[in-house]
C-alpha cells in the first residue's frame, strides 16, 4: 500500500502539516486502496489532504465543505436527547462510492473512499477522532 503526498501544500492557518499528514496516513491505513480523498474544514475554510491520482485534481470543493458543515449542524442539534445516543459520525451513499463525515465542534474531516464495510467506516471514525482530539 503506497501513501500518496499531499496534492498540494498544506496552510499552516488551517491544519498544521504535522496533524495533516497523521490525518491522511490515518485515512489511508484505515481503508487502504479504497481510500478517494481527504479532507480537513473548519467553519471559515478547507484544505484538501489527499486525493487519489485517479480522481479529478481540479474539483471545486468549497460548496461542498460548506455542505459537510452546515449539514453537520443541523444533524447534530436534530438528535439531542434522543434515545439513539449521543452523535458519532455520518455516511453518505453515492453512485461511485462513499462520504463519512467526522467532527468535533470546531473542524472535522471528510473521507471519500470506494465500497467499505460497516465495521471499516467505525474503524475510520474512531481513528479519525482520535486524531482530532474528540
Amino acid at each position: 500500500m503506497r501513501m500518496d503526498h499531499p496534492i498540494r501544500p498544506v496552510s499552516p492557518d488551517i491544519v498544521d502539516v504535522d496533524t495533516a499528514d497523521r490525518i491522511a496516513q490515518t485515512c489511508r491505513t484505515a481503508v487502504g486502496d479504497s481510500l478517494r480523498s481527504v479532507t480537513f474544514f473548519t467553519r471559515d475554510d478547507f484544505e484538501q489532504l489527499y486525493l487519489r491520482e485517479d480522481l479529478d485534481q481540479d474539483a471545486d470543493l468549497t460548496t461542498f465543505v460548506g455542505h459537510e458543515w452546515r449539514g453537520f449542524k443541523t444533524t447534530q442539534d436534530a438528535y439531542v436527547g434522543s434515545e439513539l445516543g449521543d452523535y458519532r459520525y455520518t455516511i453518505r451513499v453515492f453512485e461511485n462510492g462513499y462520504l463519512i463525515r467526522v467532527t468535533t465542534d470546531r473542524r472535522g474531516v471528510f473521507v471519500t473512499t470506494d465500497g467499505l464495510q460497516m465495521r471499516d467506516f467505525d474503524e475510520l471514525s474512531t481513528a479519525i477522532q482520535d486524531v482530532l482530539g474528540g
